[in-house]
């Protein structure tokens, strides 16, 4: 079977961002409308939808792209040069533009302003280093499964979603196209344009510091190997 081809590869990268960024948006106003000034409730909403559709998208865009979804992501595996600099360029803005259209379908389904500026304050350094640690932990889970179990990376993104969005004071944003994006949102998953650089930030310098701490991981500990006979020390 044939690798699938730049095109295709940056397809599913743009599809995948939008019907991420869909059920952001989607699914916060949706929980805000039937929460009745229930905020809680209305996160909870948000973050289930958000972490179910993540195992779905990468269970089945995965093979095609690797179903990064998220710059900090592709940094990372270009870093490790899985994929070329000129390719991983193409998948940002593939990102992008896939988290700008799956905001705008979210305002069209739910009868929103088709363009709209966040209000949503999110700053600070509680707010930056929760992004730090979101994004930090996202891409651990990522690497770190894929050796353990590659076949389970889509549940644990999913479940470490899920969870972030509780544990972290910013509800775990965790991705430069995803904050780009709810940035042009004035819903319940806004945020700011002017908070937008410090998060991005944040969650990039997360992401390639959660690189070389797995790389320190998973390095192989090259031990001394006794000679036969000899007594081995603990």
């Amino acid at each position: 079977m044939s690798s699938p081809s730049l095109a295709q590869r940056l397809g599913a990268e743009f599809f995948g961002t939008a019907f991420l960024l869909a059920t952001v948006i989607g699914s916060g106003i949706m929980g805000a409308r039937l929460a009745a000034g229930n905020v809680a409730l209305a996160l909870l909403a948000n973050t289930i939808a958000t972490g179910a559709i993540l195992v779905v998208l990468i269970t089945m865009l995965g093979p095609i792209s690797g179903a990064h979804f998220n710059p900090a992501v592709t940094a990372v595996f270009a870093l490790r040069r899985e994929i070329r600099a000129s390719e991983a360029v193409r998948y940002v803005i593939a990102q992008i533009a896939g988290g700008l259209v799956g905001v705008l379908s979210a305002h069209v389904m739910f009868e929103q302003s088709l363009l709209q500026i966040a209000t949503n304050v999110r700053t600070g350094p509680a707010q930056w280093f929760a992004e730090w640690l979101a994004a930090f932990g996202l891409v651990a889970t990522i690497l770190l499964t894929l050796r353990a179990s590659r076949v389970s990376v889509a549940t644990s993104v999913g479940l470490y979603i899920t969870a972030a969005y509780w544990f972290t004071a910013s509800t775990s944003f965790a991705n430069p196209a995803v904050t780009i994006a709810r940035a042009l949102s004035d819903t319940f998953a806004g945020i700011r344009p002017a908070d937008v650089p410090p998060f991005v930030a944040a969650q990039m310098v997360g992401a390639v510091m959660a690189l070389y701490v797995c790389r320190w991981l998973l390095a192989e500990q090259h031990r001394k190997v006794p000679e036969p006979g000899a007594a081995a020390t603990v």
